[in-house]
């Protein structure tokens, strides 16, 4: 296989002079204007006036903030799996199959082929960072394999199909990329998670691999099975894939799996690359080191808006948008995309930590937090302080979630139960350190916990369960979500969807 990086190399310096010399708040402009003309005849662009708006003033006073299930009895559901001209133009061919974080429900995403096209767009921006820091790259001169669904679509309708996200990628990989992307057609259509893990796993270390990337909880599990495969490579992704430059996560917070992946990469070249893709569009990518936020594609498809979390349940809320969103607030993120969602609330929230150009970071999900008892404890408080007690008692965190337990009697106090699988797994005194350092963690964070944990008033300390090892991949594929994208709900608050994970033990 020729190497195609000095090619991309050549891209790379163009792109990235671009980005240099772009306005945020320009660009964003742009965007959002091309995104209201192309769809001023679509029955949403109608009925809110499109044709009329010139201003990201006029776009928030004419388009109200909407969900999924807005978008879905309002526009999508009459006339699905055929939506033809009614929130974007023309006929919407894919549909990304969606499981929420938290909530486990299937949201059938519109993808158009615009969408399409920047999702692409995205990898060349990731790339294009990932060679401006190395120059001697060669990326290019191998593989990239990343590890998804199956690219087997389930068909809806003439020239309609729906499947996950990274299927619906694997399958619309373009004719000059194929030779390049792994794996091949025959392995990426295997629908049974496991089967594919197996063949996958076994074919990939036939292969001059340069790039890996997937879920965090999904890449330790294949990981495992490489492991298995070649028991002399001493746990590194190096002696797997000796050429591999970049291994990309993304879909989850990585404080939890940040050791682990950092203990993968030792003795090889790979670098850590963190993306932030959803179902809805592709978000950012990171540009500079880890730690330091992730750059928003401000000309890709997407207009951004930011809404303060204490305010998105108001009547009317603040919308910001990149000319004047505030560093250090925690916001609800909101976009309109070129599939036709319009002040779509994403259900993530983030923290813009630079302006020029803006990069965030994903603090949690809108529907992903833990206020039972009125600590109003966030998803990025959570994860760093499993992290912290990890670290602690010298273990990885496989996978976790969290529960509230209510109290027996009316008025009492309430807790926190984590239940939590461990590599290697944790003995009982291990648990009574990781539960200590958990809850130190959260008193450290969060003020109304801590002022809820003051003498065990209104909250005692949080226990721990360990889930033997497996658990969580059983248990999801009980459910009918193994692998892929799918995501283990990091709260639970369903009695029996409780009951069932406990079971996998």
């Amino acid at each position: 296989m020729w190497d195609a990086t000095p090619l991309l190399r050549l891209y790379a310096r163009r792109r990235l002079a671009q980005l240099a010399h772009s306005d945020p708040t320009e660009a964003q402009h742009r965007t959002l204007t091309a995104l209201v003309r192309h769809a001023a005849g679509t029955r949403f662009g109608r009925e809110h006036g499109f044709a009329a708006l010139r201003t990201v003033a006029d776009y928030q006073r004419a388009v109200p903030l909407r969900r999924y299930e807005d978008f879905w009895t309002e526009y999508w559901q009459a006339p699905f799996p055929r939506l033809v001209d009614v929130t974007w133009p023309g006929l919407i061919p894919r549909f990304a199959a969606s499981s929420g974080t938290t909530t486990g429900v299937t949201k059938q995403i519109p993808v158009s082929l615009a969408m399409s096209r920047a999702n692409r767009h995205a990898v060349f921006d990731l790339l294009s960072h990932h060679v401006a820091h190395r120059p001697e790259s060669r990326v290019l001169g191998g593989k990239s394999f990343m590890l998804g669904g199956s690219s087997k679509l389930k068909p809806l309708a003439p020239g309609v199909a729906a499947g996950d996200l990274s299927g619906i990628a694997a399958s619309e990989v373009p004719w000059w990329a194929r030779g390049r992307y792994f794996p091949p057609p025959d392995l990426a259509r295997i629908e049974d998670w496991e089967e594919k893990v197996a063949r996958v796993a076994a074919r990939s270390l036939q292969e001059d691999i340069r790039t890996f990337g997937g879920t965090p909880s999904w890449l330790l599990l294949f990981v495992e099975q490489l492991a298995a495969l070649r028991p002399g490579a001493g746990g590194r992704l190096a002696g797997h894939y000796p050429n591999l430059e970049l291994l990309v996560h993304g879909g989850v917070n990585f404080a939890p799996y940040r050791a682990r992946f950092e203990a993968l990469v030792q003795g090889g070249s790979a670098e850590l690359r963190e993306v932030y893709p959803a179902s809805e569009g592709f978000v950012a990518v990171a540009d500079r080191a880890p730690g330091q936020g992730l750059r928003l594609l401000l000309d890709n498809g997407l207009f951004f808006e930011f809404v303060p979390v204490g305010e998105l349940d108001r009547p009317a809320p603040t919308r910001h948008w990149v000319g004047n969103a505030e560093p250090g607030v925690d916001y609800a993120l909101v976009v309109t995309s070129c599939a036709g969602l319009w002040a779509y609330i994403l259900g993530d929230t983030v923290r813009l930590v630079d302006r020029r150009p803006p990069r965030v970071f994903v603090t949690g999900r809108t529907s992903y937090g833990l206020s039972a008892f009125g600590e109003h404890l966030i998803g990025e408080e959570i994860e760093e302080a499993v992290a912290a007690a990890a670290a602690d008692v010298g273990r990885l965190v496989v996978d976790f979630t969290v529960t509230p337990i209510y109290p027996a009697a009316e008025g009492g106090p309430g807790r926190h139960l984590f239940l939590v699988e461990f590599t290697p797994p944790a003995d009982a005194e291990a648990l009574r350190r990781f539960s200590i350092t958990l809850d130190m963690a959260l008193l450290a964070r969060n003020a109304d916990y801590a002022a809820h944990r003051s003498g065990d008033f209104g909250l005692l300390a949080p226990l721990v369960e360990p889930i033997p090892a497996g658990g969580f991949a059983r248990w999801m594929k009980a459910r009918g979500k193994l692998g892929g994208q799918n995501k283990v709900p990091r709260v639970i608050a369903e009695a029996e969807l409780l009951a069932s994970l406990r079971e996998q033990g």
